[in-house]
């Protein structure tokens, strides 16, 4: 039994489904539903009786410590967090609030469910606190890329506070004997993904005709993870990894945000050309750039590969093929989700 928090987001609903791929595994999801969370991201599973779904939040402890006892899961995998840079510049209270106390809180409630364990269930019991790359901060141009042994350089109220829950878990294991792992990963992509990140934001803009914001010059460097390759990394961590430890997950693709958009154009002259007969790349419009902005993300994934021998199956070029023909063919899911809420913000946010 696995306890999946943040189930409903992006990469959690994902994860559950590589999870239910075993027939051995079983999984009870949780998830606040805000907006990132979304029930339709888990409808392939809504039957299956190895699936759980709990509504609740990871700041509310005694909620989660009863879904502890209930179901007495043995490992759980913590993606409850607000992972959006650009809200978090906005709005901060509610990075802090969800990912360093909602990670408190989380712990707290495992730690004393830990306590109360037979020895040999806790001989098999893990947590895996799923992070990003953004702790480590901003690498220049030939730096080399982020490993584990890397300093925390936070340069956002998001990166900040999943430092912030990174170190917290860190100490629940140093302190407690908590078996915490941590996996820090770099821009994922891929099925499911919100539409206010980059790529299906992208996309769906581009198939409504509508202008692309890139910020600056759109030179900032990200590394791409393809989202089921990082779901069977975390599986891989989760298995077999060291308690204590720190892997770091990234699919070596680094790639600026101005070459990831003018990629997406290309495929959509091929899928979906425009009725105009323009070019997709005539809807680029290059905006001012956001305060704090990275210049440049990238993993060194050696461990993970050496110690796991895990490898990305994808390349960007097939994983970002997969993702645009996903985007195409699941038309109701992206109305659900781009609800009026959600495109009062990008209007908020990139129409000045």
């Amino acid at each position: 039994m696995i306890l999946v928090t943040g189930a409903a987001g992006f990469i959690g609903s994902n994860f559950v489904k590589e999870c239910l791929s075993n027939p051995d595994e079983r999984v009870v999801s949780l998830d606040q539903l805000t907006y990132a969370g979304n029930l339709s991201n888990l409808e392939f599973c809504v039957k299956n009786q190895a699936h759980i779904f709990v509504k609740g939040d990871i700041n509310d402890e005694e909620k989660v410590s009863k879904i502890l006892e209930e179901y007495k899961p043995n490992k759980i995998v913590n993606f409850a967090a607000e992972s959006h840079v650009d809200r978090s510049i906005n709005s901060p209270e509610i990075f802090f609030q969800t990912n360093v106390l909602g990670t408190f809180r989380l712990l707290e409630a495992s730690r004393k469910y830990f306590e109360g364990l037979s020895k040999e269930k806790k001989e098999i019991f893990r947590i895996l606190h799923i992070s990003t790359d953004e702790v480590y901060g901003s690498l220049a141009e030939l730096e080399k890329p982020f490993n584990e042994e890397n300093r925390f350089k936070p340069n956002s109220p998001y990166s900040a506070s999943k430092a912030s829950s990174d170190h917290i878990a860190r100490s629940y294991y140093k302190t407690f004997s908590l078996p915490i792992m941590i996996s820090n990963c770099s821009n994922n992509y891929g099925p499911y993904q919100h539409p206010e990140k980059l790529i299906p934001l992208t996309i769906l803009n581009l198939l409504e005709d509508k202008e692309i914001p890139v910020y600056g010059d759109g030179k900032q460097i990200r590394d791409w993870l393809y989202v089921e390759d990082h779901c069977r990394a975390i599986k891989a961590i989760l298995d077999n990894g060291n308690i204590g430890e720190v892997y770091n997950v990234g699919g070596n693709n680094e790639m600026q945000n101005i070459q990831v958009i003018e990629t997406i154009c290309d495929l959509l002259e091929v899928y979906s050309p425009r009725k105009s007969g323009k070019e997709y790349k005539d809807l680029i419009k290059f905006v001012k750039d956001r305060p704090g902005h990275d210049t440049r993300y990238a993993i060194n994934n050696n461990k993970i590969r050496e110690k796991l021998s895990w490898i990305p199956n994808e390349s960007f070029e097939s994983g970002i093929q997969k993702t645009l023909q996903w985007y195409l063919t699941n038309k109701k899911w992206v109305d659900d989700a781009r609800d009026s809420k959600h495109q009062a913000w990008i209007n908020e946010q990139y129409t000045n």
